[in-house]
């Protein structure tokens, strides 16, 4: 790494710090309905809001009425999302006439974009018209995320209140979070994303001649789609010249600010975050990154703030940036090192293979940890191009079951169920009764854990191991051995963490795919989300128990450091086979 990549990531890092405290105490003063600088021109909007929808905020709902509504308002948003993508043909704002989505990659499309996953079988700029883009997908972006937030904060309250049955309001919250936190911070950037060259319009996709025809051989396809070989079994190919290209055009800088703020991820190209109409400049790369970080960071001093002590807070943060920068720094020495199998044929240096030139090595990296660890899925890297180590790095971080920054709200609660599963087995090595922050943890608060930690990575082992004995799964695989094994591992793992970034080998858009995919989907993010909020409702009963000598104080290193090892022992355990079948061996291949 030279120098200005060295000043590069410290820079961006200090300002990610910078933010974190001011961000996180303005969000806990939104989530406490507290005045803030916002609140003159807001307050107005958010009174006639509740006015219009009938919501009386000083209602607050226990543990059981507040899932209902947060699965009801989902549930209504998926089914609008998958008639719209039926339905596209013949929806305005389609100068480009695309038709419907098939049936089954509708409604994988749908879960997908309403469980903040945005797993794209599908190319937005061939198969997306604007209507979709801004109505369906655009409109998600918000209330995915704003989901996310709402269970985060309802668990806070959990641990804070004593003695009550209620967690808050689920129709205030999803409220404030869109319209205090995301509306404001997605105009602001989307402005700025068209200052360095995102577009943003309406206007017909644009055909332009090149000013040198090229030509380039594709393989040739029979009437189903499928390659064609010869007598020998060699594909059978044919020539192709290009004299002009077509551009597409569309309301980018809207979607791209939202998708990455929201820790949503899908594109409005196939090419997504390396595309330069979404992803223009280095400075355009940096400020994306630090979109994808900055809620999820925030959130653990808005946790600190509200439970009355912002040690917590911090000692959660430390834990998510000391995880992501070594992971940082393995997946950039990895592709530094290259490939030994090319260096073999004389050439030498860093595995470039994937990446865009414009933001180089340190940049790519970043963002591939940042997008992974933060359950965002966007990507402006390749991943199916990384080295095999490279590539184990964005896979285990997915595996981790989103805390290392996590999705909006999202990484903070699955990060405070590792916390009361640190907090239990410690307390059980000491003999003693364990407490967080004043609540003792019992039998219910670590069932709750275990199905929210576990849930994605029970379904990710199934289905993967479904998927390599089922003849048309295995089909679309377009690398065989170990490789394949990462494709389809790596594609079950981010559909099981609603992360939606891809290895990009395997061809998804099936029957299989697409409805096993919904199933992960749906079921990884609303089982930890309702088994998160019967742990709010749970602690919230309960009363205050004042901290005594035998209490185990989780504010310090030396828990901090306990937290970061049971997050790793957790995914090793669960995950070490199937990262030993796959990136290892394949790792192990190249260097033979």
């Amino acid at each position: 790494m030279n120098m200005y990549e060295w000043l590069q990531i410290m820079l961006f890092f200090v300002v990610l710090l910078a933010t974190v405290k001011p961000f996180g105490t303005f969000m806990a003063k939104v989530f406490q309905g507290e005045r803030t600088f916002l609140s003159p021109l807001l307050a107005p909007c958010e009174n006639l809001l509740y006015r219009v929808c009938g919501v009386k905020r000083e209602e607050e709902m226990d543990w059981k009425s507040y899932s209902a509504g947060l699965l009801l308002f989902n549930l209504v948003g998926g089914v609008t999302l998958f008639v719209i993508l039926l339905l596209q043909g013949v929806l305005p704002l389609n100068p480009q006439k695309l038709p419907a989505f098939s049936w089954h990659l509708a409604l994988n499309t749908a879960v997908s974009f309403t469980t903040n996953t945005n797993w794209q079988n599908y190319s937005g700029e061939l198969a997306a018209s604007y209507f979709t883009q801004m109505l369906g997908f655009a409109v998600h972006n918000f209330t995915s995320a704003a989901t996310g937030m709402v269970v985060a904060v309802a668990l806070i309250r959990g641990f804070v209140r004593r003695k009550t049955s209620v967690i808050g309001n689920f129709w205030v919250d999803l409220s404030r979070s869109t319209l205090y936190i995301l509306l404001p911070l997605s105009l602001v950037f989307a402005v700025f994303l068209v200052s360095q060259g995102v577009i943003q319009n309406f206007s017909s996709y644009r055909t332009v001649p090149l000013m040198q025809a090229t030509a380039y051989s594709k393989p040739k396809l029979d009437d189903r789609g499928n390659p064609l070989k010869d007598a020998k079994g060699n594909p059978v190919t044919e020539s192709v010249t290009v004299k002009e290209v077509t551009i597409p055009m569309g309301p980018v800088a809207s979607q791209e600010a939202i998708k990455e703020l929201g820790t949503n991820g899908g594109g409005f190209f196939n090419a997504n975050s390396a595309h330069p109409y979404e992803n223009p400049t280095p400075l355009s790369n940096m400020v994306e990154i630090f979109l994808i970080l900055l809620i999820p960071g925030a959130l653990t001093y808005t946790f600190g703030r509200m439970a009355g002590n912002p040690r917590q807070g911090w000692a959660l943060l430390a834990v998510m940036l000391a995880v992501l920068i070594f992971a940082m720094g393995v997946l950039y020495r990895a592709e530094s090192s290259g490939n030994p199998q090319v260096a073999k044929l004389g050439v030498h240096g860093i595995n470039m293979e994937g990446k865009e030139v414009r933001f180089g090595l340190a940049g790519s990296s970043l963002f591939a940890v940042a997008t992974t660890g933060a359950s965002c899925g966007a990507v402006n890297t390749m991943h199916d191009s990384l080295t095999p180590l490279g590539g184990m790095i964005p896979l285990s971080l997915i595996l981790l079951s989103e805390v290392i920054f996590g999705g909006v709200g999202t990484g903070l609660y699955t990060m405070l169920a590792f916390v009361v599963i640190a907090v239990f087995v410690a307390g059980l090595m000491i003999g003693r009764t364990p407490e967080f922050l004043g609540k003792k943890i019992e039998v219910r608060e670590m069932w709750m854990s275990i199905i929210t930690v576990l849930t994605s990575g029970i379904l990710v082992l199934i289905f993967s191991g479904i998927a390599m004995i089922v003849p048309s799964a295995v089909a679309s695989m377009s690398n065989p051995g170990a490789h394949g094994l990462s494709e389809v591992l790596y594609a079950f793992a981010s559909m099981s963490n609603n992360n939606g970034s891809a290895f990009a080998g395997l061809s998804g858009n099936t029957v299989f795919y697409n409805l096993t995919g919904a199933a992960c989907m749906f079921i990884g993010r609303f089982a930890p989300i309702v088994a998160s909020l019967a742990m709010a409702g749970s602690l919230a009963e309960k009363k205050y128990v004042p901290a005594s000598l035998g209490t185990l104080p989780t504010d310090k290193v030396p828990f901090a450091l306990w937290l970061t090892l049971v997050i790793l022992i957790v995914g090793a355990l669960t995950f070490f086979p199937a990262l030993s079948l796959g990136p290892v061996v394949e790792h192990l291949t190249m260097t033979m």
